[in-house]
C-alpha cells in the first residue's frame, strides 16, 4: 500500500499504515465494565456461581475455568480464568499457574478438534493500559484464527461475523472438552 496521503494536518511522520477501527470504541469507553474492581462487581467472580449454560462456560476445573468470551474477536474464542479474584500473573499459586497452562493446552486441542482452526492468538493483557477489558481479574485468551477471518466488515461494516450463536458454541466446545481434565 502507498503511504497515506498528506491532510489538512500535513503528511504522514512514519512509514507505517494504519488501519482505523472506530467501532472499538464502545469497548474502550467501557461498556459492559464493572463500575469498581471489587469481587462483588466483577462478572469474573459471578460467571461460576450460576448456570454453565447462561454463563457461557465450557469447563470447570478445580482452580480456573474456560469461558466464552461474550465480546468474541472469532468464534470459539475463549477465556480462562482463575475463580479466584487476582489481577496479577506473578500472584497466581503454583496451583493456579499449573491448571491455567494445562488448561491452555487442552482448549487449544478441543478447538481444534471442534473447528480445525488454522492457527491460535494466545495471550494476556494484564492492566488497563495494556488492554484488559476487565484488569481486576486475571484471564487468559485462546482465539482460534483461520485464513481469511480478518476482513472487511469490521472495518466498513461496523460488524463481526460469527458463523454460530454462542450458546451453540459454549455446547459444542463443552461436549468435547475431556471430563475430568484440565
Amino acid at each position: 500500500m502507498p503511504p497515506e496521503p498528506a491532510d489538512a494536518f500535513g503528511p504522514p511522520i512514519d512509514d507505517l499504515q494504519r488501519l482505523w477501527t472506530p467501532h472499538r470504541m464502545v469497548y474502550i469507553g467501557g461498556q459492559d465494565k464493572p463500575v469498581d474492581a471489587s469481587v462483588g462487581q466483577c462478572p469474573f467472580c459471578r460467571i461460576p456461581a450460576g448456570d454453565d449454560e447462561r454463563g457461557l462456560v465450557v469447563a470447570r476445573g478445580r482452580n480456573c475455568y474456560a469461558v466464552l468470551n461474550l465480546y468474541p474477536y472469532n468464534g470459539g474464542h475463549l477465556m480462562l480464568l482463575p475463580y479466584r479474584h487476582v489481577s496479577d500473573y506473578t500472584d497466581l499459586t503454583d496451583a493456579e499457574t499449573d491448571e491455567l497452562a494445562a488448561m491452555t493446552k487442552t482448549a487449544i486441542d478441543v478447538l481444534r478438534q471442534v473447528y480445525a482452526p488454522a492457527g491460535f492468538n494466545l495471550g494476556m493483557n494484564q492492566g488497563e493500559v495494556a488492554g484488559a477489558g476487565i484488569a481486576a481479574h486475571l484471564h487468559q485468551h485462546v482465539v482460534p484464527r483461520w485464513l481469511g477471518d480478518a476482513n472487511f466488515l469490521p472495518i466498513v461494516g461496523r460488524t463481526k461475523a460469527l458463523p454460530e450463536l454462542l450458546a451453540d458454541t459454549r455446547a459444542r466446545l463443552a461436549a468435547a472438552w475431556p471430563q475430568g481434565g484440565a
